[in-house]
């Protein structure tokens, strides 16, 4: 009779044992999605600020190759504020955040606006002709789509195509 009484104890110790494991498990799961949770939102909380300076950075950009054309005075403060800018670009690439060159590959809207269509036979369907304004991605995500000029093959006319089926049942 002591043996059956044995086995009920063990068999409650080993389920009390197995819930206690499981239990062990299931927080520490729990505490890893969290912490990749909070680092995701940490992330996108900078990516998100970081975005709002990018038009800043391509405004900089745009005046330095301005300032390639001034006077000798006008050159020596673009050194200055090429500093500055390399500092920002710094910051961007200490954080995963890079630009990409978008102008001759072909038009893709995770990473790309298009902002113009040309009709033309020159250049592949969907081929990128012109970027406007560069794109800035992470590791992650597309941070700020580049906007760009898109080149489309021309669509045969409606008329063309009307007198083309009316000569064919002809």
């Amino acid at each position: 009779m002591t043996e059956e009484v044995a086995k009920p104890e063990e068999s409650v110790e080993e389920n009390w044992k197995d819930k206690y494991l499981r239990a062990l498990a299931e927080q520490e799961n729990m505490r890893k999605r969290v912490q990749k949770e909070k680092h995701e939102m940490v992330n996108f909380g900078i990516e998100n600020a970081i975005s709002e300076f990018l038009g800043a950075i391509d405004n900089f950009e745009n005046a330095l190759r301005f300032a390639e054309n001034g006077s000798k005075e006008v050159k020596n403060w673009a050194i200055g504020f090429e500093m500055i800018l390399s500092q920002f670009k710094e910051v961007l690439h200490n954080h995963g955040i890079v630009s990409f060159h978008s102008e001759g590959n072909t038009f893709d809207p995770q990473y790309h606006e298009a902002v113009e269509i040309v009709e033309t036979t020159e250049h592949p369907d969907g081929t990128i002709m012109h970027e406007f304004t560069k794109g800035y991605k992470s590791s992650t995500r597309t941070i700020r789509p580049a906007r760009v000029k898109v080149a489309k093959h021309p669509q045969p006319a409606a008329d063309a195509v009307e007198e083309e089926s009316i000569t064919k049942r002809e």
